[in-house]
């Protein structure tokens, strides 16, 4: 074992000093995350309408209304649906929000009155940044139909209104009823006067109070991704699996063609102890760099693991099934130039194929059956299934187990291989 471990950190340190090579094994697969998260990340939802829902209660003319005035903005995408319809739609993230508008105000101006209306939105409470821009469009539409209340047309048609309930009244005198028609249509002759221009100033000075708006938590259940990070870094993962993958195979084979594999096999250690050594350093360096990457995509980028044991899982898995690649590689050629192009080949179709490049939520169904020969594919849903899909260990069974088996078909088909080369 002492000598095992003597030969994996050989490897490992001069993996360590052989900076360009410790590039595509940490740096790139970093890059490649941060390149391709940066362009999902500006389709996230920055510049698109808000979907909402909205339900009315209460007088009908006036729910209605400021139904309209929410939906002339550019910005929401409103959806009129009962109350337990939308709050369904936010549970399940389709929606951003609900509004629940609530007018039993009485009487033409009730609006302004005490019993002024309410509001009620329901949203995902991880949600803020959207929360205050939506509370901000609500306030906007609000306040425009305040605004539309007070245009002296407006107030006309309702004078209009008033006047006529005047002459069917029978609560009112006589003289009572010509003293309010005489007010009101004195009034009405004044507002006559005022044109659209000193309408839009005497509205812009109306001190309009804020509105009675309050904010519920709506729990959400995401059923994808939170962010375009928790899809990309399982991908930059596995570029930093190709990337150490590649770089012992290439390794072996020098260690091969300039005599330090035959140096080897003449100490007092077999070749199962040296490619046992090998394999272990192999696997350290992936699971170094798996663990890095985790990390800056964790406290960095804001990746959430749904399940922490999931993720350790997949990580050993991965990195054991790479071994068994690399050790294939590494007999698929006799020189350096030979192994380090057939296994970059084979290694790039693996990822075109198994969603290193293309996320594997994103292939068409046709494209997806054929992700299923790439060890890639397994390996990125085994790590997605412990970050966001939310696998339970009987999900997870198949990719790991697929992972495991291919790896311990890679280690034995490289190990006797190389048993018979070198004699």
């Amino acid at each position: 074992m002492r000598s095992i471990l003597a030969l994996a950190g050989k490897d490992l340190k001069l993996l360590y000093r052989d900076r360009f090579g410790l590039f595509w094994v940490a740096a790139f697969p970093l890059l490649m995350a941060l390149f391709f998260g940066s362009i999902f990340s500006s389709n996230d939802g920055g510049s698109r309408a808000l979907k909402v829902a909205y339900i009315g209660t209460g007088d009908s003319a006036r729910v209605a209304s400021f139904r309209d005035q929410l939906a002339s903005s550019s910005a929401l995408l409103v959806q009129t649906m009962p109350l337990d319809s939308a709050q369904g739609l936010v549970a399940a993230g389709k929606l951003v929000a609900y509004i629940h508008y609530t007018d039993t105000s009485t009487g033409a101006f009730g609006m302004f009155g005490a019993d002024r209306p309410s509001l009620e939105v329901g949203m995902d409470p991880a949600r803020k940044a959207e929360a205050g821009y939506l509370k901000g469009l609500i306030s906007q539409a609000y306040f425009s139909r305040m605004q539309d209340a007070m245009k002296p047309e407006t107030f006309r048609l309702v004078l209009d209104q008033q006047l006529s309930s005047i002459d069917s009244s029978a609560d009112l005198s006589g003289e009572q009823k010509g003293y309010l028609k005489g007010f009101l249509g004195q009034l009405d002759g004044y507002l006559s006067t005022f044109d659209a221009g000193d309408s839009g100033r005497a509205r812009a000075g109306s001190p309009f109070s804020e509105p009675d708006m309050e904010f519920k938590d709506v729990a959400v259940a995401r059923p994808g991704p939170r962010s375009s990070w928790e899809i990309t870094f399982p991908q930059s993962l596995q570029w930093a699996l190709i990337g150490v993958a590649a770089a012992f195979a290439v390794s072996l084979v020098m260690e091969r063609t300039r005599g330090t594999f035959m140096r080897l096999r003449l100490a007092p250690i077999n070749r199962l102890q040296i490619l046992a050594g090998k394999g272990l350093a192999c696997f350290v360096a992936s699971v170094s760099s798996a663990v890095l990457l985790l990390s800056i995509g964790v406290f960095i980028f804001g990746v959430r693991i749904s399940s922490p044991l999931g993720i350790v899982a997949a990580v050993l898995s991965a990195a054991f099934c790479f071994v068994g690649i690399m050790m294939f590689i590494s007999v698929l050629g006799k020189t350096e130039q030979a192994v380090g192009g057939a296994g970059w080949a084979m290694l790039l179709v693996m990822s075109m194929t198994g969603g290193g490049m293309i996320p594997l939520m994103a292939m068409p169904s046709w494209f997806a059956g054929l992700s299923n020969f790439s060890p890639v594919k397994w390996s990125v849903l085994a790590m997605e299934g412990a970050i966001w899909r939310g696998f339970g260990w009987g999900q997870m069974a198949m990719p790991l187990g697929i992972l495991l088996g291919l790896g311990a078909v890679g280690l034995a088909i490289g190990t006797i291989v190389l048993s018979r080369t070198d004699g």
